[in-house]
């Protein structure tokens, strides 16, 4: 009996302190709602094409963007800017950011290099991404990012700064222009195992 309740307890225990992880480990499995499902291809402003599991193991900060916007998202790329800023350099090498373009037809892999260098953000840490217009919608779908195009060259869209945690469930969304990025700080320390 006293054996029984030992394991019991053990194993409660066991249990309690795999609940209080704050990041998943690197390899581990994706969940259902994981972003990693999605199966569309993707190019990079290098040029590569890679699926968005190939982003796998990183805390992500996910924004859709075009760049030839000159409204909302110069602001939404300075907020970016701001939350890489303010994220603790022990941990910068495990948080990717990722700007994913709605305007794939315009902004090709060149075009997007050519922003990232204009913008200083061609480092390592910085995906931009152009996918085909089926897999654009069905990833804003995901983010909850609404966008039309109301002329060539122009869109309407939602103003949202999303966190994944390593395995690609999302953790967090920042709403707006300029809002106070706190929270956005403490949710990527937080999903890098770092508080």
């Amino acid at each position: 009996m006293m054996k029984t309740v030992s394991i019991a307890l053990l194993l409660v225990l066991t249990l309690a302190a795999c609940s209080t992880q704050s990041a998943p480990p690197k390899d581990a499995p994706a969940s259902e709602s994981s972003i990693f499902h999605l199966t569309s291809t993707w190019n990079t402003e290098e040029g590569r094409s890679i699926h968005l599991r190939d982003l796998q193991g990183k805390t992500l900060v996910v924004v859709m963007i075009y760049t030839t916007c000159k409204a909302s998202c110069p602001r939404l790329v300075a907020d970016m800017l701001a939350i890489r800023a303010g994220v603790p350099a022990k941990i910068a090498g495990k948080v990717q950011y990722v700007l994913v373009s709605i305007d794939p037809e315009h902004d090709t892999p060149e075009a997007l290099k050519a922003f990232a260098i204009s913008k200083e953000m061609d480092g390592e840490e910085w995906t931009f991404l152009q996918g085909d217009p089926a897999s654009v919608r069905e990833f804003a779908n995901v983010l909850a990012v609404r966008y039309k195009e109301i002329s060539p060259m122009d869109f309407s869209h939602s103003n949202i700064i999303s966190v994944f945690n390593p395995a690609g469930d999302l953790v967090h969304q920042q709403e707006g222009l300029g809002v106070n990025n706190k929270e956005t700080i403490a949710a990527i320390q937080k999903s890098a195992g770092h508080e």
